[in-house]
């Protein structure tokens, strides 16, 4: 299988990723916080560890403000419906993802906020001055993805985040699933109030791992509450970081996988990483252009995550899709990925578009194949 879906979870991870969680849990896996035996205080410095490491690569201002969620959009959620109350009012983009367009039209149809959706233009940029001008005196928070997960345009998330800081009441939160570990990101020069990530895609970790930074602006409410080892005695949630809002024993198994990943992209380099899968789109790019395909997205690839998505009058992409799985062994995502707003914004909804997201272990001889095989399919021979 050629494997070319690093936008929905990267594959395979780095080899130290699996090291780690086997040697982890055979020997490791107790309860963290839970008990005072070695294993219990071995996994709660494994949690601790992954958050100083965490906070460290976001440039973070505590360890303690990095949480542990389930994925990118158990984040997402924890910061919105622990952020928005009746009354307020949210800007968001045409370009999200379900994980935020979801919650925020179901907060919306419940009558509980007010919603403005900012189009981009056609190459996926969202201009910060529209933001700015969507923004009203019940504006609660800007959410933005860094990088959209289907035309991948790079989002101009640091204009936004300043534009939000001259306002003292609004939040920014920024979905970085398409760009932790691919696009270098720095909370505090950009302004981010809330980063939600998963550790499955980007950080080449386990699925089931994802990541809450919550800076200084911003005071959740629990998304969850239970359990947190440490302080047993209070009758409701813990006010102290990162127990608020950690209710519950958490994937400290994942974490060690995530975090293993992390030195792999620490090891090889976040610019070093998307170039790599930059120049293997605009590879695909170039050998399909003469034969009738259809791309989206900017064509300065400086603005642009390694994700090429197309679409051919011959076939519709979930056809294109099926065909490069079961003739020719190759891994691509037909559809709508789970962004209906965008495709509806490019003319490509309901059938969507074939989307090509290399990975770090992606070679050139991976891109050639995929190209003939389009090449193939397209021409009938």
């Amino acid at each position: 299988m050629i494997y070319l879906d690093n936008a929905a979870t990267s594959f395979p991870k780095p080899e130290g990723v699996y090291v780690a969680m086997d040697r982890f849990a055979r020997t490791t896996l107790a309860n963290p916080g839970r008990a005072g035996h070695k294993m219990a205080l071995a996994a709660e410095h494994a949690l601790d560890d992954g958050r100083h490491r965490l906070n460290r690569f976001v440039n973070g201002i505590a360890p303690e403000r990095v949480i542990f969620t389930l994925n990118g959009t158990d984040s997402l959620n924890m910061a919105m419906k622990g952020i928005l109350k009746p009354g307020d009012h949210v800007v968001t983009t045409d370009q999200e993802h379900n994980s935020v367009s979801r919650p925020l039209v179901s907060l919306e149809e419940q009558g509980i906020i007010g919603l403005t959706r900012v189009p981009a233009d056609a190459g996926g940029t969202v201009d910060p001055a529209a933001v700015e001008a969507a923004i009203t005196p019940a504006t609660r928070m800007v959410v933005a993805t860094h990088a959209g997960n289907v035309m991948g345009t790079i989002q101009p998330i640091a204009e936004y985040g300043a534009i939000c800081r001259k306002f003292e009441h609004i939040l920014f939160l920024v979905d970085a699933a398409q760009t932790a570990g691919v696009v270098p990101i720095d909370v505090q020069a950009m302004h981010i109030d809330l980063l939600a990530f998963p550790g499955h895609k980007g950080l080449y970790g386990p699925t089931g791992t994802g990541v809450l930074y919550v800076g200084p602006r911003a005071n959740l409410k629990p998304w969850r509450e239970g359990g947190t080892g440490g302080d047993s005695s209070t009758p409701t949630q813990p006010k102290v970081m990162p127990y608020h809002l950690e209710g519950g024993t958490p994937n400290v198994l994942g974490v060690v996988g995530m975090i293993a990943g992390l030195n792999f992209v620490e090891e090889r380099g976040v610019d070093a990483i998307r170039a790599h899968e930059v120049e293997l789109t605009k590879r695909l790019h170039e050998q399909l252009l003469p034969h009738g395909f259809e791309f989206f997205g900017h064509t300065n690839w400086r603005k642009r995550v390694g994700t090429l998505s197309f679409r051919h009058a011959v076939l519709a992409a979930p056809e294109l899709g099926g065909i490069l799985d079961q003739a020719f062994d190759i891994a691509v995502r037909p559809g709508l990925h789970c962004a209906p707003y965008a495709h509806r914004a490019n003319t490509s909804f309901p059938e969507g578009l074939v989307r090509v997201s290399p990975g770090a272990f992606n070679t050139t001889a991976d891109i050639d194949a995929i190209a003939a095989a389009l090449t193939e399919i397209v021409s009938g021979e």
